[in-house]
């Protein structure tokens, strides 16, 4: 593929639809909700979290957006993040692109880059 993986996602608006989807499906996800339901009565700290990772997405995928948050590990720090959890946030997140009809090439590239984050998010 000769694509920036910025743009098979759809560019800025695409990775910002691609994110607001995900987060919605985490607030659903029975397994991992209890984390991001309680993020509905923080509108503030939802959008900046919801803000880093639309900036994350997007500079990660090639774009030329810069990443203005905390990195992957001080920002999972303290969370307790276990396996299981990190593999529905997974799920959830292909489920997403599944229904927005991306590639499976590309599908396979957000997972590679999701799973070389797993270090620095999982701690259980």
């Amino acid at each position: 593929m000769d694509k920036l993986l910025y743009d098979r996602l759809g560019g800025s608006a695409g990775i910002t639809q691609i994110v607001n989807e995900v987060v919605q499906a985490h607030m659903n996800n029975p397994a991992i909700n209890a984390r991001f339901l309680p993020l509905k009565e923080q509108p503030e700290h939802l959008a900046s979290i919801t803000k880093h990772t639309i900036e994350f997405f997007s500079a990660g995928s090639g774009g030329p957006e810069t990443y203005s948050g905390k990195d992957m590990l001080t920002a999972h720090t303290g969370m307790n993040i276990s396996r299981g959890e990190f593999t529905h946030v997974i799920d959830d997140i292909l489920g997403v692109l599944e229904k927005k009809q991306i590639d499976e090439e590309s599908k396979k590239d957000v997972l590679a880059i999701l799973w070389s984050l797993k270090s620095s998010v999982v701690s259980l």
